[in-house]
């Protein structure tokens, strides 16, 4: 979510900061800055938006600090501003802090702090942080940030450094990765090891609950009763191109295998005391329960999102909605009232086609709501309110992960207008956030063995055509599985709900023709696994994508994946994966180039 670095040696450390936070630029962010150690104090330079407008801010500091930390943020608590953004200091500003992660009870530990006196500065839930080390700080950083961080619950990756003490930082972390590197220049950190990697190849990776002590000559490992510890080191081959992968052969799969994350971040925040929110929203309430239609306009990829979200809306808010492709929402002159919500939905926020939309609705005077992975983009500013999905900087032109991070979105507002519209109870709300989040775990179940994928897209490598079959929320979900096989691999794809192949598609099958279906335990299991028989008894080649347990799933397929047991409104999060898994090992076995295919762009910017 957040990117954190932190130098000390004896280069220019605002030199090694900015372009520290330059390689963590990929991860997304609303914010950036840097604390530097100058003469018995720190000096702390902030600024929102991208990087490099840090580095103009910085670019004529007259310094010659060579010790420092910095950041990039996206904003869980308190909204993208200068105030928010890191690094945040203690009350008398020796100490500063930057933080990857979410402090789940830094309202307790605010009121705590406050009531001792403590000045707070920001609306996030970083700043705790500093004000408690300050409060157990004795002349010792390390044994302060020990004993604070016995107080805080939640995750975290911490880099701190104390004016008090010249040339040293503190590291720390739970639940949220932190690297270290030691070189002949001098001690580094940071989230990820392509921030540290030209310092050594050698990387030590801090475990939960340890703390390392960084000084320009060395780093010493601390396990969390500060005894001194071997820390675990890795050997980096890799050159920086592929650090920005992740060791990962390319950046689709590195991607794919990043959703698990994006959903945790996405989610992080939203649930506090028990109560769902979403503030960005731009509506009161009131606004929120007189809204009686919803449009969802998106293209592609956002497209399929939507009509997931479709069924979801009106399943639970009862609300009616429909699924526009924008390209076409705005000639077709749209019912829209000051009750009605268009809700705008783009990867990149500057979808030409998904702006013109939103100018549409907002001409006719209904409400406009945008979920979007870039800050400050097109589709952020024209709308009333906005929920940024958290996917951080995608570069393989086949979204995934964006993807998965609008479903988790509209999931979300999906709660919210139900909840509103008195739909859902509070306690429904709260077990729908809790199995919500749980699809994380399931996630990575799927990704932790993918042969039974990969065999099936071996055995379909040669089709020159392929079927997407569903019901439900199968049938949304085929949608997306269609896509992304046509995108990379260059075979046509086409995806129908199951019930419609007798209805024509049927008739293009002929044996050895690939059917791939969404068969999950759900409502109309029974109905899908009958399309099936139709589809195996004209010669087609069936994968299904079945829930785990099920055997008798296999008597109507040629190969199975299996995916585990998952609530039927979030299914489409957990069988999308497979899916982009199936179209990936496809494309690769074709010979494509699965990160950029031909013809495509990231963002359509023209009508």
């Amino acid at each position: 979510m957040c990117g954190i670095v932190g130098y000390t040696g004896t280069k220019l450390a605002k030199d090694v900061l900015i372009e520290g936070l330059r390689r963590l630029e990929y991860r997304g962010y609303d914010s950036a800055g840097i604390a530097l150690q100058e003469g018995g104090s720190l000096s702390v330079t902030r600024r929102v938006g991208k990087v490099e407008g840090l580095a103009e801010a910085v670019a004529d500091l007259p310094t010659s600090s060579t010790c420092g930390i910095g950041h990039t943020r996206w904003a869980t608590h308190g909204a993208p501003s200068e105030r928010n953004a890191h690094p945040h200091v203690s009350c008398d500003g020796s100490i500063a802090v930057v933080h990857n992660g979410i402090i789940e009870n830094f309202q307790e530990l605010r009121d705590a702090l406050a009531a001792k006196g403590h000045t707070f500065r920001s609306d996030t839930d970083t700043e705790v942080v500093a004000h408690l080390v300050e409060d157990y700080y004795e002349g010792d950083l390390l044994a302060a940030v020990s004993r604070a961080t016995r107080d805080i619950i939640g995750a975290y990756g911490l880099a701190i450094t104390c004016a008090a003490e010249p040339g040293r930082i503190v590291a720390t972390r739970k639940d949220s990765p932190i690297v270290l590197a030691h070189g002949e220049a001098g001690s580094y950190v940071a989230s990820d090891i392509i921030a540290v990697i030209e310092a050594s190849r050698d990387v030590a990776v801090l475990g939960d609950g340890q703390l390392a002590d960084m000084r320009p000559d060395g780093i010493t490992y601390y396990n969390a009763d500060l005894k001194e510890i071997e820390p675990s080191i890795m050997h980096v081959d890799w050159d920086v191109d592929v650090a920005e992968k992740g060791g990962y052969p390319d950046f689709m799969l590195k991607e794919i295998h990043e959703q698990p994350r994006v959903i945790r971040d996405t989610l992080a925040g939203r649930m506090t005391n028990g109560v769902l929110s979403i503030d960005e929203l731009g509506m009161s309430l009131e606004e929120l329960r007189l809204i009686d239609r919803v449009y969802i306009v998106a293209c592609g990829t956002s497209y399929h999102a939507g009509l997931i979200a479709r069924q979801l809306i009106e399943g639970w808010a009862r609300i009616p909605t429909e699924v526009e492709v924008a390209s076409e929402f705005r000639y077709r002159n749209p019912i829209i009232t000051p009750s009605t919500l268009v809700v705008a939905v783009s990867q990149s926020g500057e979808t030409a086609d998904t702006l013109a939309a939103i100018r549409e609705a907002r001409i006719k005077g209904g409400k406009v709501f945008g979920i979007t992975n870039v800050i400050g983009s097109p589709v952020a500013r024209e709308s009333d309110g906005v929920i940024y999905t958290k996917a951080n900087k995608e570069i393989a032109v086949a979204s995934t992960k964006s993807f998965l991070g609008q479903v988790v979105s509209l999931t979300l507002l999906s709660m919210v207008l139900a909840q509103a519209k008195g739909k859902l109870t509070n306690d429904q709300v709260r077990l729908l956030f809790k199995d919500l989040a749980d699809t994380a775990e399931k996630v990575e179940l799927v990704l932790s063995d993918t042969e039974a994928i990969d065999e099936a897209a071996r055995a379909c490598k040669d089709a020159t055509d392929a079927f997407f079959i569903g019901r439900g929320m199968g049938s949304a979900t085929s949608f997306e599985g269609a896509l992304k096989l046509k995108e990379i691999s260059y075979v046509h794809a086409e995806a129908y709900p199951a019930g419609e192949m007798k209805h024509g598609p049927i008739a293009l099958l002929e044996p050895g023709f690939p059917v791939i279906a969404v068969a999950t335990q759900s409502p109309v299991y029974d109905k899908v696994v009958s399309n099936l028989q139709e589809s195996r008894s004209r010669g087609a080649m069936i994968v299904a994508v079945a829930t785990e347990g099920d055997e008798e799933i296999k008597a109507n397929a040629d190969y199975v994946i299996y995916i585990p047991k998952v609530r039927d409104a979030f299914m489409p999060i957990v069988a999308s994966v497979p899916l982009q898994l199936f179209a990936r090992s496809m494309a690769i076995a074709r010979g494509c180039d699965v990160d950029k295919p031909r013809n495509l762009a990231k963002s359509v910017t023209v009508e």
